[in-house]
């Protein structure tokens, strides 16, 4: 299985303190069943900007020290990428990583609105060929008070990732309720852990399924992984149309 967006570089941002801390992540990964794991360290925060050169260096490393360890787990580079007014930009000038090198980058929106120009900033990536990965929408306040306002960024053509810890109440039952809603109704399209650490931010990637299939959602399951494999692969995702029945009453409230 492949996990679309971590945080498993050290000193860089809000993951691990150290490449052991890191280590020991790396080795839970095996046990949640983990193949492949694309790093994202932010960037364009508010609080971390992790440079490119500087994720090439410590994935690098970490994939020498994961060897030498015997851990089965092949590394990606990649970012989480604020949205900001010049990220387009930044882009063109290559300053962030997409994911796994495709034509996929993840998409961070600020905690708790939608900014007016984010459907123009969707546009015209989408315009240079890039598609954006919404990073856990689920989490995000204006739309978890009005989640039209995601629907209309996937229409306009980006997709989400939502985040295993959601669907497992680890970020209360208000986001999983949420997140359960926006999987029915179509909008949500790939999967990650978005670890942190093994205490407070860990995995729960496989309980995060197993939540999908006590609801019954094997279909989900399936789609959401071999959506996390078509991104590795730069291939196109496997798209349904988003519910506009489930979801108009949602552009009332």
């Amino acid at each position: 299985m492949i996990d679309l967006h971590s945080h498993l570089l050290w000193q860089v941002d809000d993951g691990p303190h150290s490449l052991e801390e890191t280590l020991k992540i790396a080795v839970s990964a095996k046990q949640e069943g983990i193949t492949e794991i694309i790093i994202t360290p932010h960037y364009a925060h508010p609080h971390y900007h992790v440079q490119k050169e500087s994720v090439k260096k410590q994935l690098f490393l970490l994939q020498k020290e994961i060897e030498k360890a015997n851990i089965p787990l092949i590394l990606h580079t990649g970012h989480e990428v604020r949205l900001t007014g010049e990220i387009l930009s930044l882009y063109r000038e290559k300053q962030f990583y997409t994911l796994a090198h495709s034509n996929y980058f993840l998409l961070e929106l600020p905690s708790h609105t939608v900014p007016y120009y984010a459907t123009h900033i969707i546009r015209a990536f989408i315009g240079e060929g890039l598609i954006p990965i919404i990073a856990h929408p689920e989490r995000n306040r204006a739309i978890m008070e009005n989640p039209s306002l995601l629907e209309r960024l996937v229409i306009e053509g980006a997709v989400t990732q939502l985040t295993a810890g959601s669907l497992t109440g680890h970020f209360g039952r208000a986001v999983q309720k949420l997140s359960f809603e926006l999987l029915k109704a179509n909008l949500i399209h790939t999967y990650g852990s978005d670890v942190h650490n093994l205490t407070s931010r860990p995995f729960l990637f496989r309980e995060g399924l197993y939540y999908l299939e006590k609801k019954k959602e094997l279909n989900a399951v399936d789609l959401l992984l071999e959506n996390n494999r078509r991104v590795i692969e730069n291939k196109p995702l496997l798209i349904e149309e988003p519910s506009l029945n489930r979801t108009r009453k949602w552009w009332i409230l």
